[in-house]
């Protein structure tokens, strides 16, 4: 069953210079999660942040951090990330020769687990790991820049996935991230989605207007 929506702004559109209150800022306005974008100028053509950046950002919040690992090889880093006070720790199959074994070593650290589709990344390959994961996440844009434009052939995957953990009657967040705006957002609602990620869309207009923002994409269908 579809959960109410869930806000979970990118901290990749924050101002980097005051990280941590942009952190506290965005938690107070009514994030529910804070959203870490991971990336390693390898896997996807930019670079943002390591281990040390989350440990350091941890203090500045109880909400869950839920830490999207764009990077490959990924699992010599899960311990790392883990450690730095990561709560769900999200995947891409694409990041290592084994996900399933990813998956299971992110549970054995103690954490929830994760499976992101790109685009081009078919359905069933969050299908194949769906009884291992707390959270799939659906990228409406190419990963690796905030600021691109949803791509809504996607709506129909989240639409299936949807089906799929309804059926399979386990607790799984279904996460949206690219391209959420006011509008999309309840696209990709009505599609099932039930935890979007918004960079632009959550820190536009700053600290002030971050409210109004969440609760914009909040709104719903």
């Amino acid at each position: 069953m579809q959960k109410p929506v869930r806000i979970a702004p990118s901290i990749l559109s924050a101002d980097f210079a005051r990280l941590g209150e942009e952190v506290r800022a965005i938690d107070a306005a009514g994030a529910d999660y804070i959203h870490v974008d991971v990336m390693d100028g390898h896997f996807v053509p930019n670079l943002t942040i390591g281990p040390a950046v989350v440990k350091a950002l941890r203090p500045h919040s109880k909400k869950i951090f839920d830490v999207h690992l764009m990077i490959s090889p990924v699992d010599p880093y899960l311990p790392q990330f883990a450690e730095a006070g990561a709560d769900i720790l999200t995947v891409h199959p694409e990041a290592g020769p084994h996900l399933h074994r990813s998956l299971q070593s992110i549970r054995a650290l103690g954490k929830k687990a994760g499976v992101s589709l790109n685009p081009a990344t078919p359905v069933e390959a969050a299908l194949a790991v769906l009884d291992m994961v707390d959270l799939v996440l659906v990228m409406s844009v190419n990963p690796g820049f905030g600021g691109q434009s949803f791509i809504a052939s996607q709506l129909d995957k989240i639409a299936r996935l949807r089906a799929a953990i309804d059926a399979s009657g386990r607790e799984i967040d279904l996460e949206v991230d690219g391209g959420i705006t006011a509008e999309t957002a309840k696209l990709a609602v009505k599609a099932g989605a039930d935890v979007l990620v918004a960079g632009t869309a959550s820190f536009g207009g700053g600290p002030a207007a971050y409210a109004g923002n969440i609760a914009r994409l909040r709104a719903g269908p």
